[in-house]
């Protein structure tokens, strides 16, 4: 599982999803669609309709990678943090069934009440 929290010094940005939706569409099912998508330096996150995947490039060359399904139907309960003034940083925690908190870590100009108004859409 990718870890984008914790004193990370990358963190998330937003990119289009054409830069990499190729790398995940061989993943998807019927009906499911691309709604945002993050970037560090080489892992990125990408929030469908259904699920969050999140993918640890891994190795010198990139070509291996771990890709983690994460389900929206097993989502508990989540939560949002905004940048301020002196913490740039906004957060999205998630908490999984059978898997517990998840935390990613977002840029200041990361539009996290959109991404949580999106998560709740699909959760609730």
């Amino acid at each position: 599982m990718i870890d984008f929290s914790n004193g990370s010094v990358f963190k998330l940005s937003a990119i289009h999803p054409q830069e990499i939706g190729p790398a995940v569409a061989p993943l998807m099912i019927q009906n499911e669609q691309i709604v945002a998508c993050f970037k560090a330096m080489r892992d990125f996150v990408v929030f469908t309709n259904k699920r969050l995947i999140a993918v640890n490039v891994q190795g010198m060359t990139g070509k291996k990678r771990d890709f983690t399904s994460l389900p929206y139907s097993k989502v508990q309960a989540f939560s949002i943090e905004t940048a301020g003034t002196f913490d740039l940083d906004a957060e999205l925690d998630l908490w999984f069934s059978g898997l517990g908190k998840v935390r990613l870590e977002f840029k200041g100009n990361a539009d996290i009440r959109q991404l949580g108004q999106m998560i709740a859409t699909y959760v609730l």
